[in-house]
């Protein structure tokens, strides 16, 4: 029975309930990128390319059914949904970041007061320059 108490205290922990909202929300958030580059940009750019469809552009290494096909038009693609999610990514930590540094930097604390002993030598050093 410890096995699956620790288990179940590991698994209700915070971190790993954030990750796993995250990694559910990231899934998501792939998917939305992914329709947003296929069905809305690279329309657009192949468009502007000269009625292009990226998914039909392939490079045939050879001839006939053993023939490879390198699928270049999808990995631009993909290379355009990574671009996407690692900008979102870095906006998104930037902004993360700029408010742990706000939350870092303390007030400026006012002059410490003179010790008792800087106070007397500061008063003999008065009284040394009057004489």
């Amino acid at each position: 029975m410890g096995f699956i108490k620790e288990f179940k205290e590991f698994a209700m922990k915070g971190n790993v309930m954030d990750m796993a909202v995250g990694v559910i929300i990231g899934g998501a958030f792939g998917k939305i990128v992914s329709s947003l580059v296929d069905d809305v940009l690279m329309p657009v750019v192949g468009m502007i390319t000269g009625n292009v469809d990226f998914t039909t552009l392939v490079w045939k290494i050879g001839e006939g059914e053993g023939a490879a096909v390198l699928k270049y038009g999808t990995f631009i693609q993909n290379i355009v949904d990574f671009l996407i999610v690692a900008f979102c990514i870095f906006l998104m930590l930037k902004g993360i970041n700029k408010l742990n540094r706000k939350k870092e930097d303390p007030e400026p604390e006012a002059p410490a007061e003179p010790s008792a002993e800087e106070k007397l030598l500061t008063e003999i050093r008065d009284l040394l320059m009057q004489k």
